[in-house]
């Protein structure tokens, strides 16, 4: 699709769900994950294993040049008791910290993260988005995400390991994933988009800087099938650059301000394309950060 066609479908989707949920709601389309949805998900769950989809966290762990890598420290180990030159006691212990960004490795963006004009989701005023923290629409207001999960496995679709940087995934690439895994899609779904990038590339400054991704075309698709969630296993989730010269993540400002949609980056899905799993219980429970514009996450894909 053109860019100015693309635009347009944009401002068609501008404020789809304000006021859907009530004037005050900061939840978006994670309202559409009710107990209906979650016991049918549920149902989902066969072997009773717990995949985890999360990247693990160190100092090594690649982080964009503009965020703190993730730091750890630890304040007892021990080598204190055996520095003290005392009988060390019956019951030791070890104590750590850890500092990181929120918007590193694998996340959840809140609906606070990104706004343009005046408003973020709902019409909240940006002003509430301060130094002390997100006023609003902030990552404590998330809360438990649980539903159907659904991988579509577009490097592999298309015959890939990892799709090339400039790829922008289209809306026949997800159709083509869900034909092959012999599935549709349904609303209060929750998409997971594999496009190989995280795991297969090394990480640099460029890693942050280009990336396959869906395109806002994409995205327009994905928000008319009235699903509650989307993630990948990318950086940003979207393709990078996004081809629009007036903003860098069209995507972001779509999905999250304009239709109050929750984005995941950072997920790692090679375990379940290898086991050609494309349906299963989604399980993530958001830090309850007030004021985060965004939360660490270890998510599951319960089978």
């Amino acid at each position: 699709m053109e860019i100015s066609a693309a635009l347009t479908r944009k401002q068609e989707l501008a404020r789809r769900n304000w006021g859907r949920w009530g004037g005050d709601d900061e939840r978006g389309t994670l309202n559409l994950l009710g107990p209906a949805e979650i016991t049918a998900a549920a149902s989902l769950v066969r072997l009773g294993e717990a995949l985890p989809l999360a990247q693990e966290l160190d100092r090594k762990t690649p982080t964009p040049p503009r965020r703190p890598a993730p730091a750890h420290f630890m304040h007892r180990d021990g080598g204190d008791y055996l520095r003290s030159g005392d009988p060390p006691p019956r019951a030791q212990f070890s104590d750590d910290s850890m500092l990181l960004a929120l918007h590193t490795a694998t996340h959840v963006d809140a609906l606070a993260h990104v706004w343009h004009g005046e408003e973020l989701y709902n019409g909240f005023s940006r002003e509430t988005v301060t130094s002390t923290g997100a006023h609003r629409c902030g990552a404590e207001t998330l809360g438990p995400i649980v539903g159907r999960g659904i991988l579509l496995d577009v490097a592999t679709a298309l015959g890939a390991d990892v799709l090339p940087v400039d790829h922008a995934v289209r809306v026949e690439d997800l159709e083509r994933c869900l034909e092959l895994a012999k599935l549709e899609l349904h609303p209060a779904d929750i998409v997971l988009i594999r496009t190989g990038w995280w795991s297969a590339c090394a990480a640099s400054e460029s890693t942050f800087a280009r990336e396959p991704g869906p395109n806002l075309d994409t995205a327009c698709w994905l928000a008319e099938q009235d699903i509650a969630a989307v993630g990948s296993d990318n950086f940003a989730l979207e393709v990078l650059p996004s081809g629009f010269d007036e903003f860098v993540f069209p995507v972001h400002e779509l999905l999250l301000r304009d239709c109050g949609m929750p984005i995941f980056e950072g997920l790692a899905l090679d375990d379940l394309a290898q086991r050609s799993i494309y349906e299963f219980m989604f399980v993530a429970a958001p830090l309850p950060i007030v004021g985060g514009t965004a939360s660490p996450l270890n998510p599951l894909a319960v089978i």
